[in-house]
Formats: C-alpha cells, sequence, structure tokens
C-alpha cells in the first residue's frame, strides 16, 4: 500500500469565494508524478472558478478546471503549480488570502 504524506489540507471562506487545498506527496502508482493535490477556488454557491488537479493523473494528466471547462496542462512541479493558482486565484477572486503554505 503506498503511502501519502500530507503537505497541507486546509479550507478558507472569504467573502463569497472559498479556498480548498489539499496537497500530498505519495509514492502510488496512480501519481505518477508523486504529487496527489487539489487546488479549488469557488463560489459559496458551489460554483468551480478555477481548479488544478490531477484526480486522474494516470489516465488524463494534469488538469486546470475554469468554470465547466477542463485543459490538460504540463506539469511544472508543485511548488510552481501552486505559486500560479495563488496568483490566479487573488486576480479572479479580487481577494487577498492568507496562503497556510
Amino acid at each position: 500500500m503506498a503511502s501519502y504524506i500530507t503537505i497541507a489540507d486546509w479550507k478558507a471562506v472569504k467573502d463569497e469565494y472559498v479556498v480548498n487545498v489539499t496537497i500530498r506527496q505519495t509514492e502510488a502508482d496512480k501519481y505518477p508524478s508523486g504529487w496527489d493535490y487539489s487546488l479549488h477556488l469557488g463560489s459559496l454557491g458551489g460554483d468551480t472558478i478555477l481548479r488544478y488537479d490531477n484526480a486522474h493523473e494516470r489516465t488524463k494528466g494534469h488538469e486546470r478546471h475554469t468554470g465547466s471547462e477542463v485543459k490538460i496542462i504540463d506539469f511544472p512541479g508543485m511548488l510552481t503549480l501552486y505559486d500560479r493558482f495563488k496568483e490566479e486565484a487573488e486576480e479572479m477572486s479580487s481577494v487577498s488570502w492568507d496562503w497556510e503554505t
């Protein structure tokens, strides 16, 4: 059984937005990159505004979701992707988030 090391797992709500961040290091075959992650910005109503994830990395790769649109992206590394998400989330929400990681 593959092990997981949780790097970040938190949720924050501000104004009309929610950010939910889960980042885990793993050796699971399901995640060839060595990372299991979901970086999500949404509305309190439940709509996805922006999400990066690799829930289906083995079959689909790494994904960037905006609204109902999904694009396959190159994985630049976890830190670079997290920094990109933070920048985009602040631009899209006009909220200065208190990033915990």
